[in-house]
């Protein structure tokens, strides 16, 4: 299988995604501090909201507002952007419950370390 280097170069974007995905991923799945699991869900979120804005972008498209008979040859998708501003409010809602819950669980055992509390729940 050959792949081009112009067709990485221009989807520079979606590896870029891919690779915010996997890091987010790994600091959730190898670290027992929950804080750090918040940080790593924070950074999938981000490589999402990322994909999905780099899909409505089009090469030297224009914002979709019609001023007067101006017009531009190509519109930048509009939809992906909304979809991502909805995203990004449930985000930050997901972040401030979670952040939250780690408040109590600290409160409660003392440790943000998920295998400490994991020991001391037997």
């Amino acid at each position: 299988m050959k792949v081009e280097l112009s067709a990485i170069v221009n989807n520079y974007h979606y590896l870029f995604a891919l690779t915010l995905f996997l890091i987010g991923s790994y600091t959730m799945l190898t670290h027992p501090n929950l804080i750090k699991k918040i940080i790593g869900l924070n950074i999938m979120e981000t490589s999402v909201f990322l994909l999905f804005v780099s899909t409505g972008y089009v090469e030297g498209g224009g914002a979709p507002i019609i001023h007067g008979e101006a017009a531009v040859g190509a519109y930048v998708n509009p939809v992906p952007h909304a979809l991502i501003l909805t995203g990004i409010v449930i985000a930050i809602s997901i972040t401030a419950l979670a952040l939250s819950l780690i408040i109590k669980i600290y409160e409660y055992y003392g440790t943000l370390d998920t295998d400490e509390i994991s020991r001391l729940r037997r």
